[in-house]
């Protein structure tokens, strides 16, 4: 019997917070232009700097704890629309690669033995991401100089993350693996053990990603789940 694992991209492989933040800057100079008149580098410098730290009274915890709640008043605030800026935030990304693949890359990294981790599994690799397919392929590719086949990278508009591991475990290939799913969303991991479905699933959260300490110790409260550290996990996969 075999191992698969289905693995989740930024905050699982891939620090991405860097890049993301830089292309949401790019992406916001596009969308509300008159907004940046005046504004030069060193302000845009610090623009970048303060989406990495807790602004109006609100914690990181709380953020997370309510994102679901209050995305849906600041979209409806300022008027927009979730698919346009989806499309926005890709083209801007598709930019920025086009002229200059190599800062790109640099602003992403893989955490501390993920790509040898990758190189060298012997188990099935699948990628479950909401990050769009071509990012995480170029950034595989880039940093880690892997590739891995674009059937086996699920990225943004696949479907949801339950629904994908549902695919996974129905494939005639994979009858006998040994499942298993890494996150570092609790949230994503309870919505998986929400659906009795996927009880074959031996589900992880990753203790090095985009979580809060109070996150990690619920989740050791929880008996489906078990928090991973980052050397372990790199362990786990070769």
């Amino acid at each position: 019997m075999g191992d698969l694992y289905a693995l989740d991209f930024d905050g699982v492989l891939c620090d991405s917070c860097g890049e993301s933040s830089l292309s949401a800057l790019k992406a916001a100079k596009v969308r509300w232009p008159s907004l940046f008149n005046g504004v030069d580098s060193s302000l845009e410098d610090w623009i970048v700097d303060q989406m990495h730290v807790v602004a109006e009274g609100l914690t990181v915890e709380g953020i997370l704890e309510n994102w679901s709640k209050i995305k849906p008043i600041i979209m409806a605030e300022w008027n927009e629309d979730r698919d346009f800026l989806i499309d926005l935030f890709g083209k801007v990304r598709d930019e920025w690669m086009d002229n200059d693949l190599a800062t790109w890359i640099g602003a992403n990294r893989f955490y501390p033995g993920v790509p040898d981790a990758l190189k060298f599994a012997s188990s099935k690799l699948y990628i479950v991401t909401t990050k769009q397919s071509r990012f995480a392929d170029a950034l595989l590719k880039g940093i880690a100089g892997i590739t891995i086949p674009a059937e086996r990278i699920y990225g943004l508009g696949t479907g949801p993350k339950v629904k994908v591991l549902k695919q996974l475990q129905e494939m005639p290939e994979h009858q006998g693996l040994k499942l298993h799913f890494v996150e570092d969303r609790l949230a994503t991991l309870k919505n998986v053990i929400k659906e009795s479905e996927l009880d074959g699933w031996n589900l992880y959260l990753g203790d090095w990603g985009y979580n809060t300490q109070k996150e990690r110790e619920e989740a050791a409260g929880i008996s489906r789940i078990r928090v991973l550290e980052l050397s372990d996990f790199s362990n786990k996969l070769k």
